[in-house]
């Protein structure tokens, strides 16, 4: 894995672990030499794990809509930031440049792009390794959803293992390094998204 997209909050949680755990992910990725794709933020999680990568001689690419560039939050430091349209435009950049997924804690634009991610492997749009860092039990409601749904039969016994979680950074990069593609429900290319 050279470059790895990271889903995290825009938002300063009250909680410094968040903050400091964003930082940590920065700098092991940077010492790892895997490249940040990541939503192109100053603020929040975003810009704490940007700013750590950046320090540690990493290299950050930011991707960004005009609209959020326009309103003064976009990250200038980044090793190259990239300014498209819309958010759809966004995370299929994101897709195209990484080589897996690995979302932090975040809210709603942190879990529609895990989602999506989920849902483009189910549909063979991308064959890449989805990550939940878990940190400080943030997740553990999200991945026993994700185990209901499995259960239920929401999602197919052949994508469950899809979402890739643990609760340390190094654990989940090499959890994500074994990742083996399941079989596609069909199979796609980036291409077409």
């Amino acid at each position: 894995m050279k470059r790895l997209a990271v889903y995290c909050g825009s938002a300063t949680p009250a909680d410094p672990a968040f903050v400091e755990s964003a930082r940590n992910v920065g700098r092991g990725l940077a010492r790892r030499g895997i490249g940040v794709i990541y939503g192109g933020g100053r603020l929040g999680l975003m810009g704490a794990m940007a700013d750590a990568a950046l320090e540690a001689g990493g290299e950050v690419i930011g991707v960004i809509p005009q609209g959020l560039v326009s309103a003064e939050v976009a990250h200038r430091g980044c090793t190259h930031l990239h300014i498209v349209q819309t958010m759809h435009q966004r995370k299929a950049l994101f897709t195209d440049l990484s080589d897996g997924f690995v979302t932090l804690p975040g809210g709603v634009g942190t879990m529609d792009e895990l989602w999506e991610a989920i849902s483009w492997a189910q549909l063979g749009y991308h064959a890449k390794p989805v990550g939940l860092l878990n940190v400080s039990c943030f997740y553990d409601p999200l991945i026993a959803f994700y185990r209901q749904m499995v259960g239920a039969g929401f999602i197919r016994p052949a994508h469950a293992d899809i979402l890739i979680h643990a609760d340390t950074l190094d654990i989940l990069l090499d959890r994500m390094a074994c990742y083996r593609p399941h079989e596609p429900i069909f199979a796609m290319k980036s291409t077409q998204l």
